[in-house]
């Protein structure tokens, strides 16, 4: 779960990072009254999950109340990157000697952490990274030592910070990692990375992405969730205890196993190829224990998307037999019926290893005019795409 800026900077206060507080608004007026109570030019910031705020006009100095309104009324309802900007973060503003990037992150090709740090910081740290790699420090992490001031110290000292604030960044540095371990965070970011001029560190801004799978350790991160900014349909599966995410497309996927649910997203996004660029329209693992009522729960979160033309599913038996999986199927549709959900897009099926043929044999007795049984995935993929199509 990527968290919006305030929210980071949240964490980070929680942690003892020294940063800014603001107020979290959602409209123009309200702005207004948030700058009059913080006194001062404030800074106008965009709360959107994406990066480029600053170039794409989502950051701006406003240098009293009334202007705080303009600026806000500017920003709200901006597109930035596709995310509409709903809130803003009303912040003072503060002066900037030099601004340095500090992350940390989890390394997945590396199977290990990842601290990066640089004294050229700001909103061009990617083109730095791109065009000056001897600028961007990258020191790995020790998941079980993690970073004590010792490292900290070192990952100073490899991005060349300058003296006068090497102690105080890897104080920070120290805080940051509290943050990313307690928090079960996979990355920790803080672009800029402030001096004052009197001298002071401060994290002006924050990125945070939160393990969702840690989230049983965390009951107060339910909190941070946003849900008017989460699909609706991904809101809705959550709810039901379902693997979903929405994608854009037009072929529902259903299957039992991440790594099989991925291979057919690509089998179908090749196959739709041929028939005018169609694409799978989401993820969907209902996983080992294909039951009646998860595979009924799949079907609805599925056909209750209006971008969906045809559905596939793709189950391979394993622990759960094919014959389980099609008895759910079938199932399902009864469910389904009941609730007056009609089932009316083509569902093309194909059951492949333990007990398949029994499974499809249940699908065919079952005599369902919008379930087509295809051997292959390859010839599933196809067919499910060609019906799309149409």
């Amino acid at each position: 779960m990527d968290l919006y800026e305030y929210q980071a900077k949240e964490l980070f206060a929680k942690h003892g990072v020294p940063t800014q507080s603001g107020e979290v608004v959602t409209e123009a007026q309200a702005a207004e009254a948030a700058a009059q109570r913080i006194g001062g030019a404030v800074v106008v910031k965009a709360q959107v999950k994406t990066g480029g705020r600053g170039k794409a006009g989502g950051v701006k100095l406003a240098e009293n109340p009334a202007d705080a309104k303009v600026k806000a009324e500017a920003i709200l309802g901006l597109d930035i990157k596709g995310h509409i900007v709903n809130k803003v973060l009303i912040t003072g503003a503060a002066d900037i000697a030099e601004e340095y990037y500090v992350s940390f992150l989890l390394d997945r090709a590396n199977r290990d952490f990842l601290a990066m740090a640089s004294v050229e910081g700001g909103m061009d740290i990617e083109e730095v990274a791109a065009t000056k790699p001897e600028a961007l420090a990258k020191v790995s992490i020790d998941p079980i030592v993690g970073v004590d001031e010792a490292k900290a110290a070192e990952i100073v000292a490899e991005a060349a910070f300058p003296a006068e604030v090497a102690d105080q960044v890897a104080n920070v540095l120290v805080k940051l990692w509290d943050v990313f371990v307690k928090e079960d965070a996979t990355l920790v970011e803080v672009n800029p990375l402030v001096k004052t001029p009197d001298g002071v560190v401060l994290a002006l801004d924050g990125k945070v992405t939160l393990d969702d799978n840690a989230d049983f350790r965390h009951p107060d991160h339910e909190d941070l969730v946003d849900i008017g900014a989460t699909d609706p349909l991904e809101v809705k599966a959550k709810e039901k205890g379902l693997n979903y995410v929405k994608l854009t497309g037009e072929v529902g996927i259903i299957g039992n196993g991440a790594g099989l649910v991925m291979s057919t997203l690509d089998v179908v996004a090749y196959a739709g190829e041929q028939f005018g660029g169609v694409k799978p329209a989401n993820f969907l693992d209902i996983g080992g224990g294909a039951s009646a009522q998860v595979m009924a729960d799949g079907l609805e979160i599925i056909l209750g998307d209006p971008e969906v033309k045809s559905v596939f599913v793709n189950v391979f038996g394993g622990i759960t037999a094919c014959d389980a999986v099609a008895n759910g199927i079938v199932q399902a549709m009864v469910m389904l019926a009941e609730r007056g959900d009609a089932v009316d897009k083509p569902i093309v099926c194909r059951l492949d290893g333990n007990n398949a043929a029994v499974g499809r044999r249940i699908l065919d007795e079952a005599e369902h005019d919008v379930i087509e049984l295809v051997d292959t995935m390859d010839e599933a993929a196809a067919r499910v795409a060609e019906l799309a199509s149409r």
